[in-house]
């Protein structure tokens, strides 16, 4: 199992971001949250970073139960994890070298001296990411896609058992966004590959490798499962409270505006 969740909600003064959330991840699937913005997407992946912690319910995070021990900074070595607030944290005039090294330290900056062994993969994840050509290159002045592509290699310095991505192609060209996806199924399909999590509110960036899906909205589950089985004209229509129609192609939902025809 690589986390549980059973009946966790979360509350902020008198007001509940989550309730009553029940999910399981096995070991051996790769997750889509699917939610649109507000629907509680950002403080279900603070909860799984421990970031914070729940109101109610109960936690397991690849084996650390919450509530029970100090384990934030234990489980957080365990977990790849790459948001676009990370992107702001990063020291500037770090190289993308660097930025993929400090991954093995899970530091923002690297303060430590990397062995050769630390610095070889390093160099393999660079490569096998597409981003080799530019490691000597300040982070800072990389393009949007460049960067998210350094930050999953960062992610997978440390072998992490889950591996999150919170919407990786926000602001990416459909290029770089397919190109994206592409490492990103490249990664999933490795035998030693960490769980994936991967946040979207876009139904076309399911890619196949991602096996199961969550449904979040208004900070509950709305619906959770295979993915093929749950993607489908008469779900997200409710979901999306709009007359939708899905189209699958070459194992990819597609997502259009039914519209409706005034009488």
């Amino acid at each position: 199992m690589i986390l549980q969740l059973e009946n966790v909600s979360l509350r902020r003064g008198n007001q509940w971001i989550l309730q009553d959330i029940s999910w399981r991840v096995e070991q051996g699937q790769h997750w889509v949250i699917l939610g649109l913005n507000g629907s509680g997407k950002t403080s279900i992946l603070n909860l799984l970073n421990a970031y914070t912690f729940p109101t109610k319910g109960n936690m397991n995070v690849l084996g650390f139960e919450f509530g029970k021990t100090y384990l934030a900074e234990r489980l957080r070595k365990k977990i790849g994890y790459v948001s676009s607030s990370l992107q702001e944290k990063l020291h500037p005039g770090d190289n993308a070298f660097e930025v993929v090294l400090s991954g093995a330290f899970t530091s923002i900056s690297l303060y430590e001296n990397p062995t050769d062994e630390i610095r070889n993969k390093a160099v393999m994840l660079l490569e096998e990411l597409g981003c080799i050509y530019y490691a000597n290159r300040e982070y800072e002045t990389l393009s949007q896609g460049e960067k998210q592509r350094v930050l999953i290699a960062r992610a997978l310095m440390a072998n992490p058992s889950l591996l999150i991505l919170d919407e990786p192609t926000s602001g990416l060209d459909f290029i770089a966004r397919e190109q994206l996806l592409e490492s990103i199924e490249d990664i999933a399909r490795k035998p030693d590959s960490p769980t994936i999590i991967y946040v979207t509110h876009h139904v076309d960036e399911i890619i196949p490798v991602f096996n199961q899906i969550l449904f979040l909205k208004e900070g509950q589950v709305f619906a959770s499962g295979d993915t093929q089985k749950s993607i489908s004209t008469e779900q997200l229509t409710k979901f999306f409270e709009l007359p939708v129609e899905v189209i699958w192609h070459n194992n990819r939902p597609l997502l259009s505006k039914v519209q409706m025809v005034k009488k």
